[in-house]
């Protein structure tokens, strides 16, 4: 996978922070939101959602200590604060519908995906969203972001054997899902 070039931050010049916000927002606004669609799926909370973590990223942007990637960094303020939101009682309590106003697609342009056709595509997105948010974080990450393991468990903060297991037993679902439709 071709890593993304890192962001250089200078922290003691306001203007470059601003600037550097704009360079994270320009370069992964589509992925958080992708991300952010993965856990509330609806686009336009996922839209909104998407807005308050890079305002929460430019309010903590003095608080990034370079221990990870940038990338890891802004992903794992995306998962909390998806996670806070899926809390809320606004979550809870606001019923948005089933409804999957559109899919994720994968970044990985090798043939054989193009191949097949949209009809499972779209039933192996809407299988993969009705995944439990444990199971459907995994599976984004590794497979739609293709991020290692060991970047998962940054992100989350989950060890990488739990992370192993959640995608074998979110594959057997998801298996078992796409044989059952069929």
């Amino acid at each position: 996978m071709a890593e993304l070039k890192e962001i250089a931050i200078d922290l003691n010049n306001i203007e470059n922070t601003e600037e550097a916000i704009g360079q994270l927002m320009d370069t992964y606004s589509d992925d958080v939101l992708h991300l952010v669609f993965s856990y509330v799926k609806n686009r336009t909370t996922a839209e909104d959602l998407t807005q308050e973590i890079f305002i929460k990223c430019y309010e903590k942007l003095v608080q990034f200590n370079h221990h990870s990637s940038i990338k890891t960094w802004l992903y794992r303020i995306a998962v909390n604060h998806c996670k806070d939101y899926l809390r809320s009682w606004h979550y809870r309590k606001i019923n948005f519908g089933k409804k999957i106003l559109d899919y994720i697609p994968s970044k990985s342009k090798q043939v054989d995906e193009e191949v097949i056709s949209k009809n499972v595509a779209d039933r192996l997105s809407s299988a993969v969203m009705e995944l439990p948010v444990k199971y459907r974080e995994v599976v984004f990450l590794h497979y739609y972001e293709e991020l290692t393991f060991a970047q998962i468990s940054k992100i989350t903060g989950v060890n990488t054997n739990t992370l192993k297991t959640r995608v074998k037993h979110a594959r057997e679902l998801l298996k078992h899902k796409m044989k059952k439709e069929v």
